[in-house]
Parts: C-alpha cells; sequence; structure tokens
C-alpha cells in the first residue's frame, strides 16, 4: 500500500467513524427525546406527589392534631378496657387491628370494620375515652400515595408507574451521554450552566447541567421505588425471598408453616416480610389470648413502639404484629399464636438477607424517614430538581421544535439499530415492561413512521 492509498483509508476510515459516531449520537438524543415527551407528564406527577409524600408525619400530625394529641398522664388503660369502649360506641363492627399509644401524648388506634368499610377509631389510653373517628378511604395522605404509586387507576396506573420509573432509567442513562463533554472535561457548559454565550446556549445548559447534577438522586429514587412495583416488583420480591433460601431459620419456633397464605394477605408489613408464609394456631380448648397478653408479649420482645397488631380471622389464625418505624432497622414482622401465646415467627431487620436489607434502607431512604428533616429535604430537593429539568427540557424542545412539526431529532440509518436491539434484550430481560415498549416504539418509528410521508415528515424520520 502506498503512502497516498495509506492516507486514503485513514481518511475513509475516520469519517466511517465519525458517520457511526453521529448516528450513535442521533439514536441517543431521539430515544432521550421520546423517553422525555412521552414520559414528562407522568414524571411531574410522581415528583411531585413524591416531594408532598415525604413530609407526611408532619402533614398527617398537623391534620389530625385533635385525633393524635392528648395530655400525657402516668394512668393507663387496659387495651381490653378500650376495646370495650369502641364496641359499646360501635357495637355493629368487627374490630381487627390495634395499634397501642407510642407515648404518653399519643392517642391510641382500633381499627373497625362496619358495613364492609374499614375506619380508625383513636382512644384516649389515659380514660379509654372515644376521641374521634377516620374513614380509612379519606386519609388524605394514603390518597397521596395512592396516587403516587398507581395514579388512583388500579393495576393499569400500578403499570404505567412502573412503565415510568423504567424509562426514567433511559431518561438518565441517555441523559448522561448526551451531557458528556465529547473531549475534555469542562466546567462550564458541564457543570456550570454558560450565561454568556446567548439564550440558545443558556436554554439548554440550564437543563442538562441540573439533569446532571440530580441524576444520581433520581437514579436513586427510581431504583427504590421499583420493588413496590405490580409486576416488576413482585417478580424480584419472589426472586430475593423465595429463590430456594428460603427465610433464616431463626424466625421460626419449630418447623417452618405449610400455610400457603403470605403475610400481606392478612397485615400490612413491611416489604422483607410480604412474602414470609402465616403459620397456623394449634387449635385448643384453651381461651384465647386478650390483646392485653398480646401487647406484653410484644413489649417482652422489645418490639419498636408504633406497632400495628392485626387481629385473627379465622380460629387457627394467629396475631400479626408489623411496626414501620422511621428506621429500617427497627422494622418488625412477628407471628404468635392465638391460643398458647407463643412467638411462632419473629422476622426482624438482623435476619434479612443481604438483598433485604439493602430494600429496606433504600425504602426508608425514598420515603425521607431513615434520617429525619435533613432525609426529607434532600428527597425534596431531588423532587424539585425533577420538575425544573422536566419544565426547561419542555421549553428547550417548544423554543426549537420548527413550525408543524415535532422536533424530533434526525432518525439515524437502520444499521445503528445493533447497539439498540442489544439495549432492548437488556432492558427486556430486566424490565419487562419496557423492553415490550422499546419493540413497540421502534416498530412505530421504522416500520410506520418511515414508510408514510406525512409521518416522516412530521417525525424528522
Amino acid at each position: 500500500m502506498t503512502k497516498s492509498e495509506f492516507s486514503a483509508f485513514k481518511k475513509k476510515e475516520y469519517s466511517k467513524r465519525k458517520t457511526e459516531r453521529t448516528s450513535l449520537y442521533q439514536t441517543i438524543w431521539r430515544w432521550h427525546f421520546y423517553a422525555g415527551l412521552i414520559f414528562l407528564p407522568f414524571l411531574l406527577i410522581l415528583a411531585v406527589t413524591g416531594g408532598v409524600y415525604l413530609f407526611k408525619p408532619q402533614i398527617e400530625n398537623h391534620l389530625y392534631k385533635d385525633l393524635y394529641e392528648v395530655q400525657a398522664e402516668s394512668k393507663i388503660v387496659s387495651p381490653s378496657a378500650q376495646f370495650e369502649a369502641v364496641k359499646e360506641r360501635y357495637p355493629e363492627s368487627e374490630i381487627v387491628r390495634y395499634r397501642p399509644s407510642e407515648n404518653t401524648e399519643r392517642s391510641a388506634e382500633v381499627g373497625i370494620v362496619s358495613n364492609n368499610k374499614s375506619y380508625t377509631v383513636f382512644v384516649n389510653p389515659h380514660n379509654g375515652k372515644i376521641i374521634g373517628q377516620l374513614d380509612d378511604d379519606n386519609r388524605i395522605m394514603d390518597k397521596i400515595e395512592e396516587f403516587h404509586g398507581e395514579l388512583m387507576a388500579g393495576t393499569a396506573g400500578d403499570r404505567i408507574v412502573e412503565l415510568t420509573a423504567c424509562w426514567a432509567l433511559i431518561l438518565i442513562v441517555t441523559g448522561i451521554y448526551l451531557w458528556w463533554p465529547k473531549n475534555r472535561m469542562k466546567v462550564w457548559g458541564v457543570i456550570i450552566p454558560r450565561v454568556s454565550k446567548g439564550k440558545k446556549i443558556l436554554t439548554r445548559d440550564l437543563h442538562a447541567v441540573p439533569a446532571f447534577w440530580i441524576s444520581a438522586g433520581m437514579l436513586f429514587l427510581v431504583l427504590t421505588g421499583l420493588p413496590w412495583s405490580g409486576l416488576w416488583g413482585n417478580t424480584f420480591q419472589q426472586l430475593a425471598t423465595n429463590s430456594g433460601f428460603g427465610y433464616p431459620p431463626s424466625i421460626w419456633v419449630g418447623e417452618a408453616p405449610t400455610s400457603k397464605t403470605q403475610t400481606k394477605e392478612v397485615a400490612d408489613v413491611p416489604w422483607a416480610a410480604e412474602s414470609l408464609e402465616v403459620p397456623v394456631s394449634s387449635v385448643q380448648q384453651y381461651k384465647k389470648l386478650s390483646i392485653d397478653d398480646v401487647v406484653n408479649i410484644a413489649e417482652e420482645q422489645k418490639v419498636t413502639p408504633g406497632y400495628d397488631i392485626y387481629l385473627p380471622q379465622k380460629t387457627d389464625g394467629v396475631y400479626t404484629l408489623s411496626v414501620f418505624p422511621p428506621k429500617a432497622q427497627d422494622e418488625a414482622t412477628m407471628h404468635i399464636d392465638q391460643y398458647t401465646g407463643a412467638v411462632l415467627a419473629d422476622y426482624r431487620y438482623d435476619n434479612y438477607g443481604a438483598v433485604g436489607k439493602i430494600i429496606a434502607l433504600g425504602i426508608t431512604l425514598h420515603k425521607g424517614t431513615q434520617f429525619g428533616l435533613i432525609n426529607q429535604l434532600i428527597g425534596l430537593m431531588i423532587c424539585i430538581g425533577i420538575v425544573a429539568v422536566g419544565i426547561s427540557g419542555f421549553i428547550l424542545w417548544w423554543k426549537r421544535k420548527p413550525a408543524g412539526k415535532l422536533g424530533a431529532p434526525k432518525s439515524p440509518e437502520l444499521k445503528t439499530m445493533k447497539f439498540l436491539t442489544l439495549i432492548i434484550i437488556m432492558f427486556g430481560i430486566l424490565f419487562p415492561l419496557v423492553g415490550i415498549s422499546l419493540v413497540l416504539v421502534w416498530i412505530i418509528d421504522n416500520l410506520l413512521i418511515k414508510r408514510i410521508s406525512k409521518l416522516k415528515t412530521f417525525f424528522n424520520a
């Protein structure tokens, strides 16, 4: 090969690599554009509702102050006496749950079911008097949680939220690629917005730079939120808790139960205990335990205050205790024989496997309770950042969008689909919903839009 031929070969290879890089950039930019445009409304909903829910303790303490707070006294009325007061006031109801007072200035809670509706009755633990009641379906923060988790649309809403979370991962990954400096790391335009380069550059930087700063926090919120999702979360939970390792033998007294009922079906329990099989009480001629006995057992076992006791609904059912404390390390789930008082299972943070501990910590950090106010404020800053970045991205698109067109980045040649095929396969395995959606978007983009001239022009395909 002559020198001139070698030079021509190098130029050709350089041009080829440059074209491939440009095509790859366009591909990633186009996916980032689609992800942002389609899922922005849902991301804004998740950020706003999540930011509000972070302050659930403060909000509920204010909203329900008259129900929560009592005058501190040394005298305590027994739980059974509190039950009698509730039965006297609500004779047609069934008591299903009890939450002892956490401290001398906090009311006790008695959960009842009346006419197929659930209510929480608040009782002054010092004199046994009924303070008031709440319809469990109308708790404001529970509504916000439901909106945050499933858009108040049941299973369909849950799937949309899960899909949004998965596409948020694509937004983060593609955004980091687009943000990454092509030559060397710079300060202006990479870490700090450029304020003297004109409105166009500034608008771009006000989207890209803040997005970089919140990307780690956003990624954390997405990953710690996914375990709650209906499809991916349930599958992950089954793999994490029932994949041949089972639960540590130390949580059972005797052999593990043969019951197929999961604890989440009878009580509201921490994530790691949701799939825990419920044992059965040894049905005998013994008198059933009183609620006083169960509370005494909980205190003897040093269960963190703030726990709920779910009453057995069958003759072989058990008392189930669960607590969602601010710190993951204080979580506990306990099953107690309703006749003998034997602790059949005691499942706490120390019993969790590595995955269970990580998820438990992730959930308390996600909810803003693990480190108190500082945890809440950091979470709020991330939520505000998501809203700001989303709005700035919309403005950036709107200002650059040509009249009569969507303004999508130019569609690359199909040759670059090898890279996307790998991504589709990877996401399809890890996140089935996003894998399916990626295939659908690819089909629409390449087999429909590119074949219809008007759509091709509108979508810049």
